[in-house]
């Protein structure tokens, strides 16, 4: 159903199912069989946001998952009497603050003409440089580009990451012709 052909009666059961505190799936489920709808879950979740009714409250924590002390590894499982062997993904250990290394950044050696967006020419870097404040606008570098890329050599190459391979050497790629039938 569309957005707008709400009937009053099936707003009027959003309002009762929402203040019930059942949430945006089970609304949508409940509508549908009480009144022979087909509406979604964001279907019922933007009509509550247009009548400016609010969610179920929400936790405020989200329990924490129990692991199970297994190791990582495989493990048999089968509830129908057929075994199967299943990839028990190995969680990482939380890393401590005391242990966390300092994170080295890499930095070149232009000034950038922080140049702004309205004053930017097709051929100029598109670095960014601020932004991280509220309300400290975005500038850009504005050095010539480089042939290819979006930002000036120096910055093209602080993008990209010093230890990044291509996945497969360059190299000549054949093409055929294929005639269509």
């Amino acid at each position: 159903m569309q957005a707008n052909n709400w009937a009053p009666e099936h707003s009027a059961a959003l309002r009762e199912f929402l203040a019930g505190g059942m949430s945006f799936s089970a609304i949508a489920k409940a509508l549908n069989q009480k009144f022979g709808t087909s509406y979604t879950r964001n279907a019922a979740l933007s009509r509550s946001k247009r009548m400016g009714l609010t969610g179920p409250a929400r936790a405020e924590k989200r329990p924490e998952r129990i692991l199970d002390a297994q190791p990582a590894g495989r493990k048999r499982s089968g509830t129908d009497g057929k075994a199967r062997e299943v990839l028990i993904p190995e969680s990482p250990a939380p890393a401590s603050p005391e242990s966390a290394k300092p994170v080295r950044l890499r930095c070149i050696g232009i000034s950038p003409r922080l140049v702004s967006l309205l004053e930017l020419k097709p051929a100029d870097c598109r670095y960014p440089y601020g932004g991280d404040k509220e309300g400290e606008p975005i500038v850009f570098c504005g050095h010539p580009r480089r042939e290819g890329s979006s930002y000036c050599t120096p910055h093209f190459h602080l993008t990209q990451a010093p230890e990044a391979q291509s996945e497969r050497p360059a190299g000549r790629v054949l093409l055929r012709l294929v005639e269509a039938a």
